[in-house]
């Protein structure tokens, strides 16, 4: 099969950005997976394992852009990762990696990052993010400090974190984009990436997911697991999807989380890992994916997403 992904900016990213991740490592997979792939993206991105064709990034941010003309005639079907105002012709999916704004919807063939990220949108379409495992760390022996590892909004919950390991007394390292305290239980090492993220994820007793949104996904979660490092977060949006019971601990206040921070810490790190290969790697990704690609080309509609498992209780 030969897919063209579509992202309007140069690709791969440093720092911050989890879709543009989740299109290369797309890539990837279904490269590995035996199929030819070509992306469509901003001048100067560098996958080997696509054929580029580029974009102006100025042009391609624009709404009345039109990326039908960069599509290889050959290609079977185009998977765009950004809402187009002007769809092709030719068939197309996408993917929303986030929460639509009240009162969007979105078209017919948009797939979406977990169960309830497409129940939430009247769909069940959905398909799981998936990472490659050799970009990450396993460590079995953990350090002496839990992690928070996100954007520092609000609506992720690091305030929880800090709260929770404050009143545990437990050590707790935040990698994020700006300090928003100092103690003597507290490490701020700023925005992480690459292999320092990967070493801070590895080395983590657990890592604290406090979400007090809807995550459609939850990138980290994934990155966590396959770091073999379990995950304490709350029951919200794909949570109880990612979060088995062998991984991690979920609860619905701060004070459930204190409660819980032991038991998530004391998970297996090799079932944490086992879990994230078998359901949120690139490959199960890319494989889910041309299921969801040949259906469409059948029938003109998405199949119904795999869940990856039950929800995990208190």
């Amino acid at each position: 099969m030969h897919v063209a992904l579509y992202f309007y900016d140069r690709l791969p990213v440093k720092g911050y950005g989890g879709t543009q991740r989740v299109v290369v490592w797309l890539a990837r997979g279904l490269a590995e997976l035996g199929h030819r792939v070509t992306l469509i993206a901003g001048a100067g991105s560098r996958v080997p394992e696509a054929t580029l064709v580029p974009v102006d990034v100025r042009l391609a941010r624009r709404p009345d852009f039109d990326v039908a003309p960069f599509i290889p005639r050959d290609a079977d079907l185009l998977h765009s990762f950004v809402p187009l105002r002007v769809p092709p012709a030719s068939p197309w999916v996408w993917t929303l990696e986030g929460n639509l704004k009240r009162g969007e919807t979105a078209p017919a063939n948009t797939i979406y990052v977990s169960a309830d990220h497409a129940r939430r949108n009247g769909s069940v379409s959905f398909v799981y993010n998936g990472l490659d495992p050799a970009e990450f760390v396993f460590r079995a022996e953990k350090a002496d400090y839990d992690l928070f590892l996100g954007r520092l909004h609000k609506e992720k919950g690091y305030h929880w974190a800090i709260e929770g390991c404050r009143r545990t007394g437990r050590k707790l390292v935040v990698a994020g984009g700006w300090r928003p305290s100092l103690s003597r239980l507290l490490k701020f090492v700023g925005s992480v990436d690459g292999a320092e993220k990967a070493e801070w994820l590895a080395g983590a007793r657990c890592l604290w997911m406090p979400a007090l949104w809807d995550e459609p996904f939850g990138l980290t979660l994934a990155e966590a697991l396959v770091s073999g490092t379990p995950v304490l977060g709350t029951r919200r949006g794909s949570l109880p999807e990612i979060v088995s019971p062998d991984v991690g601990a979920l609860g619905d206040t701060l004070e459930d989380l204190v409660q819980l921070v032991e038991t998530a810490a004391r998970k297996d790190p090799h079932a944490c890992r086992e879990r994230a290969l078998r359901h949120f790697s690139h490959r199960a990704m890319a494989a889910e994916y041309v299921r969801f690609y040949r259906h469409y080309l059948e029938t003109g509609s998405l199949p119904a997403g795999r869940p990856a498992g039950a929800s995990v209780g208190a």
